[in-house]
């Protein structure tokens, strides 16, 4: 399967739409900058749309599920057959992320891409047998190079799928137990960090939990070190099917032109593999909220990242980003609907 469309040219923002949206913005009823970075997020967005009055009627949620063989070293305080049971979970309406899409509006799209326990036929759900999750990192890479050459490839696919229904921003979710094992592994090799900085509770570790994490990942490190400087290979020797589409999907998004809004620390980790894959990527991301899982904070700081909410929230699925689509709906409102001075006949700023 070819991937020499992850190392092609992202698309390029819209200058004059940009320029076209800051002008409006120094007209509005406001002083300049009284709106924060509500009137930068409507202007990024402008640029993104290639608009000076850009919406966000559209939005399509897509969630990724698979199993991790790490698994097996004890770094979850649940058990595998979760995975299989959230994802029907998904198909039956009962999930956050179901209730955030029906409340927003947004289409979401479950996709399996292999679990320990078979799901079986689901109405509602996307079947991508790549295996019964991934291999063990601890002990061998977590995926063949095949393997994650699919992943990606679902991914991107979810994302043209998004882009051909008229959707205006993707968000990306997952669903796997181990999965945060997997991301803080594949941040810590990006990054070259210490496994304690990245390591934490995950679905509830206690504090033995999580240093039997961190010990983990340190010795999956040493394992697999003669690897850390190939982003995608990282991606293939520590990744999980749910983050390498994550990651083809953020790709797809950024080369299509496509808003990306991420979700938390697992996406966070496939956007910092996107990033190294295709520098310029997260030209097209944003960033919703800032995890309660420790190590979250370390990969914004790399990424130069600024969220957009602090809930406390650590529950993945996409529900950080959801709950942060309003804020964005609200900076496009405000742009758009808000008067001018001059159509309103209000004094403009004299010095």
């Amino acid at each position: 399967m070819n991937g020499e469309w992850l190392y092609m040219p992202c698309a390029s923002l819209n200058d004059m739409a940009r320029r076209e949206a800051e002008q409006r913005q120094t007209q509005l009823t406001k002083p300049p900058g009284a709106l924060g970075r509500l009137e930068s997020l409507a202007i990024q967005l402008a640029a993104m749309q290639g608009a000076s009055r850009p919406t966000l009627d559209r939005v399509h949620i897509a969630v990724f599920a698979a199993d991790h063989g790490v698994v097996a070293e004890g770094v979850s305080a649940f058990p595998q057959a979760v995975t299989t049971e959230m994802v029907r979970n998904f198909a039956r309406g009962g999930a956050a992320i179901n209730v955030l899409a029906r409340q927003l509006g947004a289409t979401l799209e479950v996709t399996n891409l292999g679990t320990v326990v078979d799901a079986g036929p689901l109405n509602d759900v996307l079947h991508h047998n790549l295996g019964p999750g991934t291999a063990n990192f601890a002990k061998e890479p977590a995926m063949s190079a095949h393997q994650l050459m699919r992943a990606v490839h679902v991914g991107r696919q979810g994302a043209e799928r998004a882009k051909t229904a008229g959707a205006q921003l993707f968000i990306g979710g997952e669903m796997g137990i181990g999965n945060t094992t997997s991301a803080a592994a594949i941040a810590c090799a990006l990054l070259d960090v210490r496994a304690e900085l990245l390591a934490g509770p995950g679905t509830g570790l206690d504090a033995q939990g999580i240093d039997r994490k961190a010990a983990v990942i340190r010795a999956a490190l040493a394992l697999h070190d003669d690897h850390a400087g190939d982003p995608m290979e990282v991606l293939r020797r520590f990744g999980g099917f749910e983050i390498a589409a994550l990651v083809g999907g953020y790709l797809a998004c950024a080369k299509m032109g496509l808003p990306v809004l991420i979700d938390g620390f697992i996406t966070t980790a496939a956007a910092l593999a996107a990033t190294r894959i295709s520098p310029g990527c997260d030209e097209w991301f944003f960033y919703s909220h800032a995890s309660a899982e420790p190590g979250h904070a370390h990969m914004l700081a790399a990424l130069g990242a600024r969220p957009l909410l602090d809930l406390g929230m650590r529950l993945g699925g996409g529900s950080g980003a959801a709950v942060a689509v309003p804020i964005l709906r609200l900076a496009c409102a405000l742009h758009n609907e808000m008067a001018t001075f001059a159509e309103a006949g209000v004094s403009g700023k004299t010095a």
